[in-house]
């Protein structure tokens, strides 16, 4: 089947790509590059299914021409992590509406199944614990974070519309906590955060005094659940994430403990609307799909840490001046696509070359 993965040079995006490959699938990437990045696209192109792999530069807030037909559309474009969200504003409610209407678009007009990545995040801070699918969420509508929380919530209403009145078989995915190898370092999430500073040997950063919770999924597991979702026909949202609960105190002891590092822990600010608690109710995984979580957490941290250690040490190490070696200044990363697909680091609207020929019609949106 030829499958669509808007967002697919992300890290959750790249990874379910890659299985897609695997089960013998093509898949078609669209993505901006805004917080995607072309590193994780690279083993697929170098592998023994890169045949089976096309990479289109295209923003999905305009309007997706991709030649016909797709068999699935899964739709994981957005600014995901704090940092990326407070970043880009604008661009993530954009990508909640417009992304998720052109995306729709595209499966009404192939009679495509939709997959929609949507989070935890529509609950807010939540009053009921652990959150079901049919908590309707304590979200404030007007703070930093409501970006993200309304576009996903808004993106769910649009779906469930394009589902009810224009018969597009949608299936919704709220995604808890996910880590795994190949997160961005410097995207604010905690795990990456507090591997990378103790491997470096520098204090932990906990917001707070660490006793709110999180729950983490491991990506493979959480790729599992996508999968069993898209083919199911299972209707209404369904929670993904791994039920145990850790406070973020407790995950960064862990994650210290499990690389060797003393580092100390250091406390700072919470905040404004961090949520106090996020633990998933799987019921509804469990039992209409027969998913459960299965990489215990220390062994994922394992897995993730080592990744982690490894681009560390393969990192340019910055001058006294700021610069690195490869002439990057420091805290900004290499140019993510071949720069023959864009323009000063800027993607220009109008038809564009795709990495394998084909047209990508309307790219626009910012790189970074």
């Amino acid at each position: 089947m030829r499958i669509l993965v808007a967002g697919g040079a992300g890290f959750v995006g790249s990874h379910l790509c890659a299985r897609l490959l695997e089960h013998g699938h093509d898949v078609v990437v669209v993505d901006n590059f805004l917080t995607g990045r072309w590193r994780n696209l690279e083993p697929m192109r170098r592998g023994p299914h890169r045949a089976h792999l096309e990479v289109q530069l295209q923003d999905v807030c305009e309007p997706v021409r991709v030649r016909p037909p797709v068999a699935a559309v899964l739709h994981l474009a957005s600014p995901a992590s704090p940092v990326d969200y407070l970043r880009h504003p604008l661009e993530t409610l954009d990508a909640g509406a417009a992304g998720t209407r052109n995306l729709l678009a595209l499966a009404h007009r192939d009679g495509a199944r939709f997959l929609l990545a949507s989070t935890s995040e529509v609950y807010g801070d939540p009053e009921v614990h652990p959150q079901p699918e049919s908590y309707w969420g304590h979200v404030n509508p007007v703070g930093p974070r409501s970006v993200y929380d309304e576009a996903k919530r808004y993106a769910e209403a649009m779906a469930s519309a394009w589902a009810r009145h224009a018969g597009v078989r949608v299936r919704i995915a709220r995604i808890f906590n996910t880590y795994g190898p190949g997160m961005r370092l410097d995207d604010g999430r905690v795990i990456p955060s507090f591997a990378s500073q103790a491997l470096r040997g520098d204090p932990l950063t906990v917001h707070g005094d660490g006793s709110q919770t999180r729950s983490y999924c491991y990506v493979s597991d959480l790729v599992d659940g996508l999968l069993r979702l898209l083919w199911s026909d299972v209707e209404g949202p369904v929670n993904l994430g791994n039920p145990e609960e850790l406070t973020v105190r407790e995950t960064a002891e862990r994650i210290r403990d499990a690389v060797g590092s003393a580092s100390p822990i250091q406390f700072h600010p919470l905040p404004e609307d961090d949520p106090r608690l996020r633990r998933p109710d799987v019921t509804r995984a469990t039992t209409l799909l027969g998913w459960h979580p299965q990489v215990p957490f220390a062994e994922g941290i394992a897995r993730t840490a080592a990744d982690i250690a490894g681009r560390l040490a393969a990192a340019p190490q910055p001058h006294a001046n700021g610069v690195h070696a490869n002439g990057a200044t420091n805290g900004r990363t290499a140019h993510p696509v071949p720069r023959e697909l864009s323009v000063n680091g800027v993607a220009p609207r109008g038809p564009r070359p795709s990495i394998h020929g084909r047209p990508s019609v309307e790219a626009g949106g910012r790189l970074e």
